[in-house]
């Protein structure tokens, strides 16, 4: 690939990191909104249970198809890939945002995870291909900082939008920032074309560019248009329109009170339907290419994994009600792929993306999700277990190592100018272990004391964000170059499985340990003695995620102390990739 000009880089590199910051702000802003989402499809407040498909269902987007889209970015110009996963994002946006019932709300929030989650490997596989292996490690850290800081962000912004408005317009906002990005993006990107080690007919024939391919697009748009508006209005379902005499026919459902089962939505999602059969000679022969039975594999398998630990009720059982069905099937699956990806000519995850120090950097990405969860989730419980801090003020107590997130994930890039991604990772990793030590022997006190916990937490913020670019460059640098996007992802859904299972596991390991301490009380209705074994749950939480720093630390030293001399592992000839479709 003929690499942009450095002014043009950093523009591409800004766009896309500012995509990435704004998928992970809207991970993290439902938090606010939960309720006022509930409500608004019809949940109320006493079914908190009810609502877990608002959260598992963008895990379920983000994680179990990420490995899919990392493929396709390996395939197809990376550019395209995060001009898509905007599209997409922007869909999932204004489909949650149209929603006044759950299933249509849970597949808006489906649709933001899949764009949204595919927003990262793209962009990370895109430093790779933009930046020669041994100057990756600054722009891997800005993405890492912009990430981090977008989940700072999230709430903040979340806040303010429902101070003026309602949780709809979050969304809304969602789609008008991410479509300007989708024109930046096209802009910086139409100038450059993108790395290609083959062409076209790779996807599967040669490329149509005959009046009939012209015919079959300008009717895909039409279509495309037709569908998105007709089915919009379907379930915006205007006032105007519905109470209207003559106009309302088409609104009113066959059945029940969803605004799909109308004449209008069948008629949105017949065109939808159409639309896939116009494009279906353009993608259909992409997604054979990325090995489409090899991704349904990992897609079950990590689905099932999400939907076990998400829904679980750590108070009653670290496996949720699906759990028992689930895990066997995504142990099925996991064994299918292991035989398909010895036997599979191109199978989805390349040969030599799993092993050495690729598989080594799965491992620390995974224990490092252990670790950034137990702070996340348990230091705004330990500040409310006072008296001293509300809601809010619980989680600005939690801001003080959000914040310092993103400067070591900058530091840890900056880092690997002069050391290994072994010892930046390791040395971040022991940091945060001895930092989440001293708060598993926190008490009350310690929250109100607010210098010392200050100084912990932002030690814990930088060690954490220190181990983030080293491991990102270090799965990069031991993959071929043909299968960045795959390793780039993956190390995200390492991550993310961490934080998945380590909240479930951690919760429910200090859960046992509060019915423990509340089983030896004298008086079970003391309050203050109640505090206190809540305060022993907590410390468990700390203590289980310095558990995690510290292995991961002692895995992330195997990933290389010194800096050595990084030099790109080629793709092989016979795997092209190829710009477009």
């Amino acid at each position: 690939m003929t690499q942009p000009a450095g002014t043009h880089r950093l523009a591409l590199l800004s766009a896309a990191s500012a995509a990435v910051a704004l998928a992970a702000a809207d991970t993290y802003v439902v938090v606010l909104a939960l309720t006022d989402m509930m409500a608004g499809v019809g949940i109320g407040i006493d079914a908190l249970q009810r609502a877990t498909p608002i959260i598992s269902g963008f895990l379920l987007g983000y994680i179990a198809v990420l490995p899919l889209i990392g493929r396709l970015s390996d395939l197809l110009d990376r550019r395209r890939i995060l001009l898509g996963c905007l599209l997409v994002f922007v869909v999932g946006s204004a489909v949650t945002a149209l929603a006044v019932e759950m299933p249509v709300l849970v597949t808006g929030r489906v649709l933001q995870g899949i764009g949204g989650g595919g927003l990262v490997p793209a962009t990370l596989a895109l430093v790779a291909d933009l930046w020669p292996a041994d100057r990756r490690g600054t722009p891997l850290g800005v993405v890492g900082a912009v990430q981090e800081l977008g989940s700072v962000l999230g709430p903040v912004l979340g806040a303010v939008v429902l101070a003026w408005s309602g949780w709809r317009a979050i969304f809304w906002l969602n789609v008008a920032a991410a479509l300007i990005l989708y024109a930046v993006i096209r802009v910086l990107g139409s100038g450059h074309p993108g790395r290609t080690a083959g062409s076209a007919e790779a996807a599967g024939g040669p490329r149509r560019t005959g009046g009939l391919e012209r015919a079959r697009t300008v009717a895909a748009v039409v279509v495309a248009v037709l569908g998105a508006g007709v089915t919009g209005l379907a379930l915006a379902a205007p006032q105007s329109l519905v109470t209207d005499v003559a106009l309302g026919a088409p609104f009113v459902p066959f059945a029940g009170q969803s605004r799909v089962a109308t004449p209008i939505g069948l008629v949105g999602l017949g065109l939808l339907l159409l639309l896939a059969v116009l494009t279906a000679p353009r993608w259909w022969a992409v997604l054979r290419r990325a090995d489409l039975f090899g991704a349904l594999l990992v897609a079950v398998a990590l689905g099932s994994l999400v939907l076990t630990f998400a829904s679980s009720d750590p108070e009653k059982e670290v496996v949720g009600p699906l759990g028992y069905t689930l895990l066997p099937v995504g142990a099925l699956a996991l064994a299918v792929l292991a035989w398909w990806h010895r036997t599979a000519a191109d199978p989805i995850v390349p040969r030599g993306v799993v092993g050495g120090r690729g598989l080594r950097s799965l491992v620390v990405s995974l224990l490092v999700g252990a670790a950034l969860v137990a702070v996340v989730v348990d230091v705004p419980l330990l500040a409310r277990l006072t008296d001293s801090y509300d809601e809010t003020g619980a989680a600005l107590v939690l801001v003080r190592f959000l914040l310092a997130v993103p400067v070591g994930a900058l530091l840890g890039g900056w880092s690997l100018r002069r050391l290994g991604d072994g010892a930046a990772s390791a040395a971040g990793l022991l940091l945060a272990g001895g930092g989440l030590l001293v708060m598993s022997r926190w008490t009350l006190d310690s929250v109100g004391d607010t210098v010392p916990a200050t100084v912990v937490l932002v030690v814990v913020g930088l060690g954490m964000g220190l181990a983030l670019a080293p491991v990102n460059n270090a799965a990069l640098a031991d993959s071929p170059s043909h299968a960045h996007g795959v390793a780039s992802s993956l190390v995200v859904v390492a991550r993310m499985v961490g934080m998945v299972v380590g909240l479930a596991l951690l919760t429910t390991i200090g859960l046992s340990r509060y019915y423990d301490a509340v089983r030896l009380l004298p008086d079970p209705l003391d309050t203050d003695a109640l505090i206190g074994a809540g305060v022993v749950q907590v410390q468990t939480v700390f203590l289980g995620g310095a558990v995690a720093a510290l292995v991961g630390a002692a895995v992330a030293v195997s990933l290389g102390v010194r800096r050595g001399v990084q030099r790109e592992v080629l793709h092989d000839a016979d795997s092209p990739r190829f710009v477009g479709l």
